[in-house]
């Protein structure tokens, strides 16, 4: 199967100079070659870091360090420690305030406020809503501002996602599907 992720200049523009930890033989934009988890994880890291090519590169390191360890598990739960409240968020199916915590966390990397309805701190207001109303909430608020808030699936573990810009949809979908792991839009969480 081809890979056609990103645009060309996303990938193009930054992917770490590890080459020593390749084969000589090694071509990032072969796309029999593409589909290596790095490379992969790379193109991912790029997406919900926009703009923040150092944190990026910082999380990628991380995420090498886990595959060269031996880790296994799915790249979304590799990533979920890795990313959470910096690039991403996981938040227990219960967990209403820590997801609005960790969602504003999220939107004040680009300078973005979320209204959320009505006051945080005020119980009754938090007792009206469950996580998945709040993702949705999140989600098209953040929509509004050329953002998308992202869910990928943890089953009844929690709710995982992070954050791209709203022009990337269409590379966010293509780059889940190779991975092989289930993203929706926030909106869609429930």
């Amino acid at each position: 199967m081809a890979l056609v992720l990103l645009r060309p200049r996303v990938l193009a523009m930054s992917l770490p100079d590890n080459t020593a930890d390749y084969e000589d033989d090694f071509d990032p934009f072969d796309p029999e070659e593409t589909q290596a988890p790095e490379v992969l994880a790379w193109n991912l890291l790029l997406l919900i870091n926009p703009g923040d090519e150092d944190s990026a590169l910082r999380q990628f390191e991380l995420l090498r360090e886990r595959l060269a360890g031996g880790a296994d598990a799915p790249l979304p739960w590799l990533l979920r420690d890795i990313v959470d409240w910096t690039a991403g968020f996981f938040v227990a199916p219960d967990d209403t305030q820590g997801l609005t915590e960790a969602i504003d966390e999220l939107a004040a990397r680009f300078g973005l406020t979320i209204d959320w309805g009505g006051d945080r701190d005020d119980e009754g207001f938090m007792d009206d809503h469950d996580v998945p109303s709040l993702l949705s909430l999140a989600h098209h608020r953040l929509r509004e501002h050329g953002y998308t808030l992202w869910c990928w699936n943890a089953d009844s573990e929690g709710y995982g996602g992070w954050m791209a810009l709203r022009r990337d949809d269409d590379g966010m979908r293509a780059l889940a599907q190779v991975l092989q792991f289930e993203l929706r839009p926030a909106s869609e969480a429930g």
